[in-house]
């Protein structure tokens, strides 16, 4: 590989306290993550350590409030955490974000005796979080989702397939969005799901293009009963908060997108710098430098982009309109910006020996993730011009 370093990202940040923890991040990234990143993702090993460490470090619940362990940071500088860790390896970066997003609708929605009692563990306490709302019939259409929860006196039974769970199988807690009542987005129900639940399994981890080391499976319940104390929110409100989940979820897809095109980047740098060509280095032929330039504009504009949604959110001035074209932006420029870097290495780049094949098979999954991208300009296009008519 190159010998030039990659420079950090200037980043512009709202206080110390944010300085000192990503030079943390940073530092966690350099020495923890991004040396074993290549080897263990070929073997599609999880790096449960890593996320233990994480936990003890303070950086599973960054947004959440200190009062129940959270690190009460804006989503501004949340958000610039989990692209330094997506850039050392996706696998972390958006296990953190997911972790995040299950944590949401207790941490947003929860009692304050269900937020004592389970988020403590949950953003501080070494657990690790799923978040289940996809079926094997129901993706881009969640509102359609068949799993079901019925009212046993004060328990309920929950059955049913959930697909597509990052950290199916591993997890310690699922956040699990059940049908209660009617068809449609008014009869869903949010639930807390305990990881070891009697009548909870996983199907064997999906194979993957690429993030082998993050495990994606089916998740079914067959019967598994939970307490009242572990519904969240009203009954028929899981719906709306799991969009509302999804919005902030989007930023986090966002910001992992933009540290894979900016590792990428990095990557393509380096190579051009060393590699020679007709008795000179091939970064310097403009052709090749035009595109550095082009890649190294849609990172900085995608940033700009999430970190301007995040600031609405830490306003609390409505966003999701903003969070949509950025989760947009963000992975069509991850998945340009990688195969431009693929192309800058060459045959070195189809090569496994070099990151730029990795990052590529990676940027893939972030444009089908959380909403697909055409589901983005669906919500885009309903801010600007109102719901299709029918």
């Amino acid at each position: 590989m190159p010998d030039h370093a990659p420079q950090p990202v200037d980043r512009q940040l709202p206080t110390d306290e944010a300085r000192d923890l990503i030079s943390l991040v940073r530092d966690i990234a350099q020495r923890e993550i991004a040396p074993k990143a290549a080897e263990e993702e070929d073997a599609g090993r999880f790096p449960r350590e890593t996320f233990t460490l994480l936990s003890e470090s303070g950086l599973l619940g960054l947004p959440y409030d200190a009062e129940y362990g959270g690190g009460e940071q804006p989503y501004e500088v949340y958000l610039q955490v989990l692209e330094e860790l997506a850039a050392a390896r996706l696998t972390v970066g958006l296990g953190v974000s997911v972790h995040t997003l299950a944590s949401y609708a207790l941490a947003t929605h929860g009692t304050k005796e269900q937020r004592a009692e389970h988020l403590p563990a949950m953003l501080g306490g070494g657990l690790l979080g799923a978040y289940c709302l996809s079926e094997p019939a129901s993706g881009s259409d969640a509102a359609s989702l068949r799993t079901k929860a019925v009212r046993d006196g004060d328990r309920w039974v929950l059955t049913g397939t959930k697909a597509w769970i990052t950290h199916g199988g591993i997890a310690d807690f699922y956040t699990v969005m059940a049908r209660t009542g009617e068809d449609g987005p008014r009869g869903i129900t949010a639930f807390l799901v305990p990881g070891d639940a009697e009548g909870l399994s996983a199907a064997a981890p999906e194979k993957k293009m690429g993030m082998k080391g993050s495990p994606t499976a089916q998740v079914h319940l067959d019967g598994v009963r939970v307490g009242d104390e572990r519904r969240i929110g009203e009954e028929g409100q899981g719906f709306a908060i799991a969009l509302s989940a999804l919005d902030s979820g989007r930023l986090g897809i966002a910001a992992c997108a933009i540290g894979v095109a900016q590792a990428a980047l990095d990557a393509a740098v380096g190579y051009a710098r060393e590699r020679r060509q007709f008795g000179r280095p091939i970064a310097d032929f403009q052709g090749l430098r035009f595109m550095l330039a082009d890649m190294a504009t849609q990172i900085e504009a995608g940033r700009a982009l999430y970190l301007a949604a995040a600031r609405l959110k830490d306003a609390g001035r409505p966003f999701a309109k903003q969070a949509a074209m950025a989760k947009l932006h963000c992975t069509d420029t991850a998945m340009k910006v990688t195969t431009d870097a693929v192309q800058i290495l060459g045959g070195y780049g189809y090569t496994a020996d070099f990151p730029a094949e990795r990052y590529m098979r990676e940027a893939k999954v972030l444009q089908i993730v959380e909403g697909t991208n055409q589901i983005q300009r669906m919500v885009i296009a309903r801010h600007l011009a109102g719901p299709e008519t029918r």
